[in-house]
């Protein structure tokens, strides 16, 4: 069972008590001040207080709940007596005052070790012993420089003195301005440093790190690196506060960068997920210093990579509508039915009420992403049924500050994936909302997505698509957009009948659909309806089939898509003419598509602005460059099929769309995309009746700039012989059949040093197709100084001199060379 904190802005003061409490006699014999000039000779009798450590617990505004630890008295007649008669005393005045002077530098340092060591533990008194402390001038410099002492014993009770000071606002400042923060970091850099010292002097940087001022400065410090690393100590007191001055740094925004550069976010995640239970105290501290980090995105995935698990707080009564299965074949989580292995009823009818005795273990084998869904949903619905989910020392949590702010925490994946789909069944829209959106945002690799999966969260999702409440629709088509990014988790998305949902959900009005929404369901539609995607099962296509029948060919539905081509962003035109492509090539419909107005939706992909554009030099010009590629490409796929019907070739104005596609043709978009255009530009041609030969401005344009240069990028990029060797020699066929400006096209797309290197490594049909384009090329002085700056000549020479049957062609080309 998970804790859950919600997340608080309160400063985390540590437990300003001590581990070693004072003697209530503690005499200091004369003799061990003998050597100060101002020594009673007699026996001072230093009295303290007997103490309990009482936790209280205190809030902030309302925001949050934070742990405040203080030491109070104990009320009995005795010490409180004992109390009065020191705080009223006149000579314990004087004691005090006796103790500071022996703080002198000028002081034996083993009566400063003892005079500092007596203080500490008169101000465990309260802050009447700790104001008498202060009455002095200078007493916290003292107190600061045995911070230098060699002694275990003296840094310890110095750093517990300052302790106890900054544990008071009014002195917080004092501690700070004695270098005190410098003194310390000096101090935890040690080598050898027992674990008494270092608890007292982190839990005085802790109360110092309460002040943002002081944080800053602690931030800036050399010790952040060292309380990172005492995240691992092995002695709790340690850990404990060094958690705690980690939790109030993460408070200021403007440390996150560096904390987090520094590692922190492993370690911190290690005190939540280790298999060993740590305590109450650091676990809090750390799960509200990990909530503080996550509200910066980039945090939040590295807190998730961790395994950790943002889970929305939604009240305790929320979990009040859940109703429990409590009588039905046991079943996965993803609703997976376990076969059952006996029907014979038992004797005594054990077998109708432990169902579990009709399942033959040997027969289940269970994956590991199976058993945990198990072992989470078992866990979590069991705290929901007792009413023990989302309560913290016996107090519940109503999902929200009293200023408004919706809280979370952090759980381990395994609890925080069923806890979330326990969620999404209850009644609550908000908490629904929340956790559809939690979904989302832990969907961020292959296993989470699984994972959700496996819990059965996928069904759920999909029937609350239909959900009356928007802000419910919108969060949940998100986190389905999320998962269905892996492809095995996007079949059972299709399985579970997804498509009329969405589709219908798509029809809606504009009004009522957000372009946000719209463009979630493009993406789950065009990952679903993908024409390159291969079905891995006939099962899911008849699922397909029999879930979508009728619905993808609906005037409605292609209408949007239409009219997503003509007015929406090069992303979105990419994934709708994708989807149509799949629809018509699965069932025909030209008549509807006609009537669509498709021939205008196509016309608006070929004319985007970033096509027309010259300038290309900013990389987000580029990268919607790459976007526009995009969407021509599919749409250039989709109007080629199109063209095989007779009906849509009676209505198609081939001249218009011919000048568009030539015009994308030669513009800048990467060469990738080029082929379905050129492609689409044979086919207009065939349609018009022309001969396409290799004069024809179409076939010319084509071989320019798709075919040319996609041969050099072959001839380049290829790891394959064979393959360079039939790009190289169809290159050579197009350059010897003299189309024109074909050679000058190699040049710019870089050929000419591609050539050179295929003399070196080529096979020998390569190589001699190679000197052929070359020597075409050489036939323009132009090229001259770049076949010499590719290192022709020498490459040229050695084929002279191996006399290889290619030998005199290399002689011609060189022979063209100035050399």
């Amino acid at each position: 069972m998970c804790s859950t904190i919600p997340t608080t802005h309160l400063k985390f003061k540590p437990p300003n008590y001590f581990l070693k409490p004072p003697l209530h006699n503690h005499q200091i014999p004369v003799e061990k001040f003998a050597k100060t000039p101002n020594a009673h000779h007699h026996c001072i009798r230093l009295r303290c207080c007997k103490f309990s450590l009482l936790t209280t617990r205190a809030s902030s505004d309302g925001s949050g709940q934070a742990e405040i630890f203080s030491a109070k008295k104990v009320s009995s007649p005795s010490d409180v007596e004992t109390m009065k008669e020191i705080s009223s005393s006149s000579s314990n005045d004087g004691y005090v005052s006796l103790f500071i002077r022996m703080l002198g530098l000028d002081k034996d340092p083993q009566d400063r070790e003892q005079a500092v060591v007596a203080l500490w533990k008169y101000s465990l008194g309260g802050k009447q012993c700790i104001d008498n402390i202060m009455k002095y001038h200078g007493t916290v410099n003292l107190i600061v420089n045995l911070l230098k002492s060699d002694s275990d014993s003296a840094c310890e009770a110095a750093s517990g003195l300052l302790r106890a000071i900054s544990s008071i606002n009014l002195y917080r400042d004092f501690v700070a301005e004695s270098g005190a923060i410098e003194e310390m970091t000096a101090l935890l850099t040690r080598s050898a440093l027992s674990s008494d010292v270092k608890e007292q002097t982190i839990c005085t940087l802790w109360n110092l790190s309460v002040d943002e001022k002081l944080s800053a400065r602690i931030t800036n410090s050399e010790i952040l690196p060292l309380l990172i690393d005492y995240l691992e100590d092995e002695d709790m007191r340690v850990k404990e506060p060094a958690a705690g001055v980690l939790a109030n740094l993460t408070l200021t925004q403007s440390n996150h960068n560096l904390i987090v550069e520094l590692g922190v976010i492993p370690k911190l995640a290690k005190l939540l997920t280790a298999d060993v239970e740590e305590s109450k105290v650091v676990r809090k501290v750390a799960r509200n210093a990990l909530l503080e980090l996550a509200k910066d995105e980039y945090n939040k995935i590295l807190i998730m990579e961790e395994g950790l698990v943002l889970v929305p707080l939604i009240g305790a009564a929320a979990y009040k509508s859940f109703r429990p299965a409590l009588y039905s074949w046991p079943s996965l989580p993803d609703g997976t039915k376990i076969e059952q292995s006996s029907k014979i009823p038992s004797r005594y009818g054990a077998s109708e009420l432990l169902l579990g005795l009709n399942i033959d273990t040997k027969d289940v084998d269970l994956e590991e992403a199976k058993k945990n869904a198990v072992i989470g949903r078992t866990q979590q619905q069991f705290l929901a049924r007792i009413g023990a989910i989302e309560i913290e020392d016996g107090s519940k949590s109503d999902g929200e500050s009293s200023s408004g702010q919706r809280l979370t925490t952090l759980l381990p994946w395994v609890d925080a994936v069923a806890r979330l789909v326990l969620i999404l069944g209850l009644e609550d829209e908000s908490a629904i909302a929340r956790a559809a959106e939690s979904i989302s945002d832990a969907s961020i690799s292959e296993h989470m997505r699984v994972s959700f999966k496996e819990a059965g969260a996928i069904k759920h999702l999909v029937q609350l698509i239909n959900h009356p409440s928007e802000a419910v629709r919108l969060a949940v088509v998100r986190a389905l957009d999320r998962l269905s990014i892996s492809n095995h988790v996007c079949q059972t998305i299709e399985a579970e009948g997804v498509l009329n949902p969405l589709v219908n959900l798509l029809k809606q009005s504009n009004s009522e659909t957000s372009h946000s929404l719209t463009s979630m369901i493009i993406d789950i539609l065009a990952r679903i309806l993908d024409p390159s995607r291969e079905m891995a099962s006939s099962e899911l296509t008849s699922s397909r089939q029999t879930n979508a029948e009728g619905i993808l060919v609906d005037s409605t539905f292609l209408s949007c898509l239409v009219d997503i081509l003509k007015a929406s962003n090069p992303n979105l035109q990419t994934k709708a003419a994708s989807i149509l492509d799949f629809i018509f090539t699965n069932e025909p419909c030209i008549e509807k598509l006609i009537s669509s107005d498709i021939q205008s939706g196509l016309e608006a992909v070929f004319q985007q602005k970033s096509l027309i554009e010259t300038e290309y030099d900013t990389e987000v010009n580029i990268l919607e460059l790459e976007e526009a590629g995009a969407a021509v490409s599919a749409s250039s796929r989709l109007l080629t099929k199109l063209l095989d019907h007779q009906q849509f070739r009676q209505t198609v104005n081939s001249y218009n769309f011919t000048q568009l596609l030539r015009a994308i043709l030669s513009s800048r978009i990467p060469l990738q995309f080029k082929n379905w255009v050129a492609a689409c530009l044979v086919k207009l041609g065939s349609l018009s009746n022309r001969h396409l030969d290799i004069e024809d401005p179409i076939n010319m344009e084509v071989t320019l700039y798709e075919t040319i240069p996609r041969l050099i990028q072959q001839i380049k990029g290829s790891l394959s012989p064979q393959v360079q060797e039939a790009a190289v020699v169809e290159l050579q066929r197009i350059i010897s059949q003299g189309v024109v400006d074909s050679t000058r096209a190699v040049a710019s797309e870089g050929g000419i040093f591609v050539l050179v290197e295929v003399l070196g490594n080529g096979s020998s049909k390569a190589v001699e197709a190679s000197l052929g384009v070359l020597y075409n090329l050489s036939m323009d002085e132009e090229n001259h100084a770049a076949i010499i700056a590719a290192g022709a000549v020498p490459v040229l020479r050695k084929l002279v001199n191996s006399q290889k049957p290619e030998w005199m062609l290399a002689l011609r080309l060189l022979r063209n060379l100035p050399t």
